[in-house]
């Protein structure tokens, strides 16, 4: 759907000015949108993934873990695809308001494609260095976006979302490097154009979303302060869009359908879409890639495992 066929549906949740917003600036925050009961049991069931993690002396498929984590001091970058490792995170992308949110800003239909969760650890919590999404997971369309959710109040020092306003109608920047690896980040000579001091960070109390369009130049600074940032973010899209590539973070639940019915007809957007990566060698993690480390052979093994078992769940299941 274009634009103008989306806001010609009804809102569910969201204004028309917000609704409009998110398409002039590519990206909103929705401060306070998750009830606190639904938070309160975000962070139970997220605690109880860090005291799975203490087990992991190494990064995986499924928990990329920060330099100095120990079973006695867990530090953790990412949850990868939480939605497959506890039934309430996926009861909450399929569910909760976000479904909601989404189907005011793609149109009527909405499919999930992933999740992961990412953990911005206090007292150095790794930055995400700028890039754009749609890189690493292509669709027929850039109506793909992501919905971040705060499980606990977020302010400046803690290296919250940033985002370039306006960045997701301006160029695809590649994200290769000259050795043709895939870093996952802009580059530093194209970074090199672009105004960072134009980004808008984006802090708010526990329950505020953070909206991003696919195509918008976003990243974050470490958390340098005592409060840890877990971010759990879902990504969906509208039914009428279709990925080119096979998905880096495969889940059960990749293709389902939250808000209304599958597509009959696949949206084609007129602008070039890049060629996706090389995902058939395993995916490690973002943080792994834009600090272009090498694991090894057996993390790899591990990590490739992890993911053939969670597309072999989803085999048949949508």
């Amino acid at each position: 759907m274009t634009p103008e066929e989306v806001l010609s549906h009804p809102a569910r949740v969201l204004s028309q000015r917000q609704r409009e917003r998110y398409f002039a600036d590519g990206y909103l925050l929705l401060e306070g949108a998750v009830p606190i009961d639904w938070v309160e049991r975000l962070r139970r069931v997220t605690e109880e993934m860090v005291e799975r993690s203490r087990a992991n002396a190494k990064s995986d498929g499924v928990f990329d873990l920060e330099p100095g984590h120990s079973a006695a001091g867990p530090r953790l970058r990412r949850l990868t695809s939480p939605v497959s490792h506890h039934p309430v995170y996926w009861e909450f992308a399929a569910k909760s308001v976000l479904g909601d949110v989404v189907a005011d800003l793609v149109g009527p239909d909405v499919k999930f494609h992933h999740s992961k969760l990412n953990f911005k650890w206090q007292e150095g919590g790794a930055e995400v260095k700028w890039h754009q999404d749609i890189q690493a997971w292509p669709h027929t369309n850039y109506s793909p976006l992501t919905l971040g959710t705060y499980l606990y109040d977020v302010g400046e020092e803690q290296g919250p979302l940033g985002i370039i306003p306006g960045s997701h109608d301006g160029p695809l920047y590649n994200h290769f490097n000259d050795k043709e690896q895939w870093v996952g980040h802009i580059l530093p000579r194209d970074l090199a154009g672009i105004d960072l001091t134009r980004a808008v960070y984006l802090t708010g109390p526990a329950g505020s979303v953070t909206v991003h369009n696919c195509r918008s130049v976003h990243g974050s600074k470490p958390n340098l302060s005592n409060l840890g940032r877990p971010l759990l973010l879902n990504v969906y899209s509208a039914a009428d869009a279709y990925t080119y590539s096979v998905n880096p973070i495969p889940s059960p639940y990749e293709g389902a359908i939250v808000r209304g019915r599958r597509a009959r007809m696949v949206h084609l957007d007129p602008r070039p879409c890049p060629a996706p990566p090389d995902w058939s060698g395993g995916y490690t993690s973002l943080f792994a890639m834009q600090g272009e480390e090498r694991w090894d052979a057996e993390q790899m093994a591990t990590a490739q495992q992890q993911q053939r078992d969670r597309a072999t769940a989803q085999a048949g299941r949508y």
